[in-house]
């Protein structure tokens, strides 16, 4: 009998389970409450409430239906917003529900005014009648909510202005427009921009910033089109002035590195052992490179300036400027074998752009004030003049052969940071201040 109970009992209780859970298969699908997917689907149905807080839409762009799932999807961004640092746009979403267009105006010189246009186009007639500098107020420019640490006019469009702002934009200016100025706004950036630059064909634009990346735009069609990521806060750029597929990028870890935009990378590096770049410049021939850094890890009188070879990654000098300040700007001279530096101590000095990089002792620009600004300077189109910013919001304006004093402008009530000549009309210079205006003169 155990051995008949072994055999048959086990399998007729697993086939009462068996039958069981069969039977409960069966009546499942008849507890179903069918109507539930009329409920969903009715727009009159309430769903009971739910523990978790009710899903809040932003509101609805005016002029353009949006379907529940793009609602849905806004809310998710809404809601990712307030837990990201950083947070990017929704990818999949129309124009209007996203990141405001950076178009804003026509980069096109069609409304410009008639002596404007003339001398854009005629830059090599005609110009020998406009001479001098003039402190007539042209333009004013209004749009950064903060400090502008950089401006570049372009050198293939005249009319266009590009400036970098604390307040994380780029800004491109239709600077004569009738119409609208600020042509193009962009956001790229998740910090304050440190600086800007034109492509050679005028077409892009090199930004840098705390965000510790590099970004290139394009803009004619208003988009973002490569980002180059660092490990530092990128603090200057510059195109190669004979490739302008290649730029420099100096940061706050004291690295310099060479870009290739072609490939998207880092194709050299410029290793010495600096503190946070300040400043670089290009030659005229490319072949060499200045940099400025802050603070050095033995005598703060090296590496103060250095003249880097740009092929061989070699420093030629590290000892140019022997005096205990360091310098925010450097600049070459556009014919001569010079270059110039911005002092923390309240001057500019000239240095010979030739082995062994003497300064020159008994001439500098001193006459306007630093302060601790990033107070910059440059070079106008024909060399002849010096034009600085000032901690007191004067532009001062030198001769390059005499070091005198020509002018001094009141351009702001705070500090003037940048002064940029124009490419192509000789006394026209644009100027930016610490509290977000730039001046135009001329």
């Amino acid at each position: 009998m155990d051995l008949l109970w072994n055999a048959y009992g086990v399998p007729s209780d697993q086939e009462e389970d068996t039958g069981q859970r069969q039977r409960q298969r069966q009546h499942r699908p008849l507890q179903r409450p069918l109507p539930a997917r009329k409920r969903f689907r009715s727009e009159a149905y309430v769903p009971p409430q739910s523990p978790s807080p009710p899903l809040v839409f932003p509101p609805e762009p005016s002029g353009r239906y949006v379907s529940k799932r793009e609602r849905a999807i806004l809310a998710a961004a809404v809601a990712a917003s307030s837990t990201a640092s950083a947070p990017l746009p929704p990818p999949h979403l129309h124009p209007s529900t996203s990141v405001a267009s950076p178009v804003l105006g026509s980069i096109s010189d069609s409304d410009l005014p008639s002596d404007i246009l003339t001398f854009l186009k005629c830059q090599r007639k005609g110009l020998a009648g406009r001479r001098g500098i003039s402190t007539k107020l042209a333009v004013s420019l209004d749009g950064h909510r903060s400090a502008v640490n950089s401006l570049q006019w372009s050198k293939s469009h005249g009319h266009l202005l590009a400036s970098a702002g604390m307040d994380q934009t780029v800004n491109v200016w239709n600077v004569w427009s009738r119409n609208q100025q600020k042509a193009r706004v962009f956001r790229c950036h998740n910090a304050a921009v440190k600086d800007v630059r034109w492509s050679s064909d005028g077409l892009s634009l090199l930004s840098c910033g705390y965000d510790c990346s590099s970004r290139l735009v394009d803009v004619e069609k208003g988009m973002e089109t490569q980002i180059f990521k660092e490990d530092q806060t990128v603090e200057v750029i510059r195109f190669h002035p004979d490739n302008s597929s290649l730029f420099l990028s100096g940061g706050s870890k004291g690295l310099l590195r060479l870009w290739d935009i072609r490939v998207g990378m880092v194709v050299k590096e410029y290793l010495k052992g600096l503190g946070p770049i300040l400043d670089v410049e290009f030659s005229l021939d490319g072949k060499n490179f200045l940099c400025s850094s802050d603070t050095s890890k033995s005598r703060i009188s090296e590496n103060s300036i250095i003249v880097w070879d740009f092929l061989r990654q070699v420093p030629l000098s590290n000892q140019v400027y022997t005096e205990a300040y360091t310098c925010t700007c450097v600049r070459y001279h556009p014919s001569d074998c010079c270059f110039v530096a911005q002092s923390n101590g309240n001057y500019v000095a000239i240095f010979s752009a030739r082995p062994p990089f003497k300064m020159d002792k008994y001439k500098r620009y001193e006459m306007h004030g630093v302060c601790g600004f990033p107070i910059k300077c440059n070079f106008s189109l024909d060399g002849k003049q010096i034009a600085s910013g000032s901690s007191d919001g004067c532009i001062y304006f030198y001769s390059y052969k005499s070091s005198e004093l020509l002018r001094k402008v009141k351009a702001f009530d705070q500090a003037c940071i940048d002064v940029a000549f124009h490419p192509l009309i000789p006394d026209v210079v644009a100027s930016c201040s610490w509290t977000g205006e730039i001046s135009v003169f001329g």
